[in-house]
């Protein structure tokens, strides 16, 4: 069968969207660096400082930003060799282990968000009216809940 190619409209719009979430996670990412944090330490940091008592189950935090296992345990191993978060048995749970914001981590994260929030403003928010920003997160919404729903054909092929 035939593939169902995309026409002018559509790849002018994919190839769009494509390239803009790459410039902007590159863009991004390079003035994080200035603040000495990487995009993944922003990550785990601003959804630990996020929380009461700034620590979370390592499951937890892996599912919360849609991280594989061993891609979490890597960056935590990280982190916690430069001081930013410790982990420690969970108290509810001795399967897993509680990751832990410590001060260090705290400190960089409240340097880092606001030169952050500035650039994902300039970068992406003040290029849009407010009705464009809600069509946006209508649009992605719409992906996003497509997505976990998990019924794409390709879903249904064999492997």
């Amino acid at each position: 069968m035939e593939p169902n190619w995309l026409n002018p409209r559509e790849d002018r719009a994919w190839r769009a969207f494509i390239h803009a979430h790459q410039q902007i996670e590159v863009q991004l990412s390079h003035r994080l660096q200035k603040s000495g944090l990487s995009g993944a330490d922003y990550e785990v940091l601003a959804a630990l400082s996020a929380l009461d008592g700034d620590r979370m189950p390592a499951h937890a935090l892996c599912n919360a930003l849609n991280w594989e296992k061993s891609r979490l345990s890597h960056q935590v191993r990280r982190m916690q060799k430069d001081g930013l978060i410790s982990r420690e048995p969970n108290p509810d749970d001795a399967r897993s282990t509680m990751v832990c914001l410590l001060p260090a981590g705290l400190a960089a994260i409240e340097k880092a968000a606001p030169r952050h929030v500035e650039d994902v403003r300039r970068n992406f928010i003040d290029l849009f009216t407010p009705a464009e920003l809600d069509m946006l997160a209508t649009l992605n919404e719409r992906v996003l809940h497509h997505l976990a729903k998990g019924d794409s054909p390709a879903d249904n092929e064999p492997a």
